[in-house]
């Protein structure tokens, strides 16, 4: 019980039949998928991780309960240093798989910790639904669990609520009970790593409208329950290309999925929210699932930044064109963005506040600044690689052009960077960026981080709105109200 090592997963993920349909047909046997193989072995390394001496101390802690050693995502949070202890776990993730793998499993057993902290929230509508969330984080936490969660609706008619679609189950819904738990039917998105995890936890964003209870539903079952089926996007890469030439695609790529229950049995002891449009509303702002979640996402978006960064740098440095000052310029910026988001994460880390519960919540503000300015500074950041990079990252030649004696010549001749960089160098530079800025690899990236937390205009406005609802303005007041004092009392003073 307790850590398991990579092969601990993959074992898993070979014992598990999940239906999981790609390109138009049904993967037999998910471990030997070559789209999903390197995902799966790099997940597997961030399980070693948790054995590794270099990493161990800083990733996990003993459990007071069981004894056992398990993740810092499973740490209930008291105090500035449980915050960092989480935060160096989330650091260390990011880092092994630089911050493109967006569903790593801290990110959902941190959901989960969250909830079970605050099953006070769930015992007030239902005692059975706060037992049944703090049994299964104890199941997580004690057989380390990778989870993949789908709390979006299909994109159909989204004028309209769930209820109103032309098709009663277009949207995940209950159909009836039975004596060992709820019938669902219907469709969630987006399954990350969906294929290659072993449960699925669903829940909603708020915004139910009476006339939603039958939508209103919290959950978590295996991933090869019968009647799931699990429907991929197209992959960005096929799992066989080349490591020289897609040396991120060929690694990294997260399959996205869409999850379709057909009479799906979910038993009761795995139900954590059913048939309450109320709760379902304030299951995100009463429990912490977006707040501490967001401590997460907001290190990995950091490193991933951190990384692109760096790329956009040294693709500059290798030929030579940030000698120029609106290189430069360029280049300062997005580094400052860089030192922006760490700043705000320190902010959210020693800003923290312990509530009512005995909860250390980092700093809400900050971590809801960075999810603001993450969806403009990333784009920017590509955009910047893109226009150093120019023509040259159209005219990139392959590993086997390097490999043939024939085209050794021209190889070292026409391909080369600044005076010290070899065509080889610059040429792995150039694949490396054109992953990021060109490939359609990195173009989901792109919009994984415009859109992870929803639309940002809106995530904004509601910033604004709360941030206008809990704000004095008290040196406007205070300015306004100070006498004017007139020559001669100037004269006295």
């Amino acid at each position: 019980m307790g850590i398991k090592t990579g092969q601990d997963y993959i074992n898993r993920v070979k014992s598990r039949k999940p239906e999981v349909w790609l390109g138009g047909r049904i993967v037999e046997n998910i471990y030997d998928e070559p789209y999903f193989k390197q995902p799966i072995n790099e997940i597997a390394k961030l399980y070693d991780a948790q054995h590794d001496p270099k990493y161990q101390d800083d990733i996990t802690h003993i459990c007071e309960e069981t004894g056992m050693r398990v993740s810092n995502a499973f740490l209930f949070p008291k105090s500035k240093e449980d915050l960092q202890k989480r935060s160096k776990l989330f650091e260390v993730y990011a880092r092994m798989t630089y911050g493109l793998m967006g569903r790593t499993p801290d990110f959902l057993n941190v959901v989960v910790t969250s909830l079970a902290q605050n099953a006070w929230f769930l015992e007030k509508y239902n005692k059975n639904w706060a037992k049944n969330i703090i049994n299964y984080y104890k199941y997580l936490r004690d057989n380390d669990i990778f989870l993949t969660h789908a709390i979006v609706n299909p994109q159909n008619d989204r004028s309209k609520t769930s209820h109103e679609q032309k098709e009663i189950y277009t949207h995940l819904g209950t159909v009836n009970e039975t004596p060992d738990g709820i019938v669902v039917k219907g469709a969630k998105m987006l399954a990350t790593l969906a294929p290659i995890t072993d449960e699925v936890i669903i829940y909603s964003f708020p915004g139910f409208a009476p006339g939603d209870e039958k939508y209103a539903l919290a959950f978590a079952i295996p991933i090869d329950t019968p009647g799931l089926r699990i429907i991929c996007r197209e992959p960005m890469q096929d799992g066989t290309r080349s490591q020289f030439d897609h040396p991120l695609a060929s690694r990294y790529e997260e399959a996205d999925a869409l999850l379709i229950f057909d009479d799906v049995l979910v038993p009761w002891d795995r139900i954590f929210l059913y048939n309450n449009v109320e709760a379902a509303n304030l299951l995100y702002p009463m429990t912490g699932i977006a707040q501490q979640p967001a401590h997460q996402s907001g290190v990995r978006g950091y490193i991933k930044l951190a990384f692109i960064v760096e790329v956009a740098c040294k693709l500059a440095d290798s030929i030579g064109v940030d000698v120029y000052l609106n290189v430069q310029r360029d280049l300062g910026e997005i580094v400052q963005s860089v030192e922006v988001i760490r700043a705000l994460l320190r902010v959210a880390e020693y800003e923290y506040t312990i509530n009512d519960k005995g909860e250390a919540m980092p700093d809400a503000d900050a971590l809801e600044t960075i999810r603001g300015m993450l969806p403009e500074m990333y784009p920017r950041a590509i955009e910047v690689m893109q226009t150093i990079g120019a023509g040259g990252l159209l005219m990139m030649p392959t590993e086997n052009d390097f490999k043939h004696p024939e085209l050794n010549a021209d190889m070292d001749n026409h391909y080369a960077g600044r005076h010290g960089v070899s065509s080889e160098e610059r040429i792995k530079l150039f694949k490396l960026a054109w992953d990021l800025c060109g490939e359609a690899f990195g173009m989901r990236l792109l919009q994984y981080e415009r859109y992870y937390t929803g639309d940002p205009v809106r995530k904004r406005a509601i910033f604004y709105n709360k941030y206008k609802k809990g704000k004095k303005f008290s040196m406007v007041e205070e300015v306004l109200a100070k006498p004017i004092i007139d020559e001669a009392e100037a004269i006295e003073l």
